[in-house]
């Protein structure tokens, strides 16, 4: 990761108007499907320092995994529950785990099937592994170059991927649908101008208010449906 976006990370994501909505999007995924008693053992694959442990403590004991050391929080409770280096099998815990979640890490990836498999691999019988990626390759940006990404994602590349690694899909819709046509003309925009990528930053208070409002109301009125376009995919897969 660049440098300078590790430095800001934890501040964009206690912050910024779009990490917020995509957590609560996730929280209501995960209330909706939770079985009695929780998930005893839960995964979070790229956490980054831990940012989202206190909010997924609701469900389970939550460990993680993060492979950018510059981003995994100093403090030793927290690190402790870390595991840093690559998600592969190098990986080896002592227990599988009943959710896994890969919040916007497969589009990083050079070998996302092997990702997915290894994901499995730890997955509890009947244990739900939830995964969100950016969505669409029209949708390529600047934010895309600087992040490392590998590549964005639609419903049928999803399902190439599930079917080459063995995840079955039990649930998938697009998210962010307002933001859709907004990237598209970034896009343009960026085509004609050609910025160098920046990383990005926290909108003012008012406005980035105003941009989580509009994503939660949305999400309060399209969350049900199945709308064929987004920014953002998620997935809900267990064993094939």
């Amino acid at each position: 990761m660049d440098p300078e976006y590790a430095r800001r990370y934890r501040d964009l994501y206690n912050r910024h108007w779009w990490w917020r909505a995509r957590e609560e999007v996730i929280l209501e995924t995960l209330r909706k499907r939770k079985p009695p008693g929780g998930w005893p053992h839960i995964l979070d694959v790229g956490c980054g320092g831990g940012v989202f442990f206190d909010r997924l403590a609701e469900f389970g004991d939550v460990e993680g995994v993060e492979p950018d050391e510059q981003l995994v929080d100093d403090s030793p409770d927290i690190r402790k529950r870390i595991y840093v280096g690559p998600f592969d099998e190098r990986y080896r815990p002592t227990h599988q785990f009943d959710l896994i979640l890969m919040m916007d890490v497969v589009e990083h990836l050079d070998d996302p099937a092997g990702a997915l498999r290894q994901a499995l691999a730890l997955l509890a019988p009947g244990g739900m592994l939830l995964i969100t990626v950016p969505a669409f390759e029209l949708l390529w940006t600047t934010h895309d170059d600087i992040n490392q990404h590998r590549t964005r994602y639609t419903k049928t590349t999803m399902r190439a991927l599930a079917a080459a690694s063995g995840l079955r899909i039990d649930r998938m819709r697009y998210f962010f649908h307002w933001t859709f046509p907004a990237k598209v003309a970034q896009r343009m925009v960026q085509a004609v101008t050609g910025p160098a990528p920046a990383p990005a930053s926290v909108p003012p208070g008012r406005i980035n208010g105003m941009l989580y409002a509009v994503s939660r109301l949305e999400h309060a009125m399209f969350g049900g449906l199945d709308l064929p376009f987004g920014s953002s995919l998620l997935v809900l897969g267990r064993h094939s």
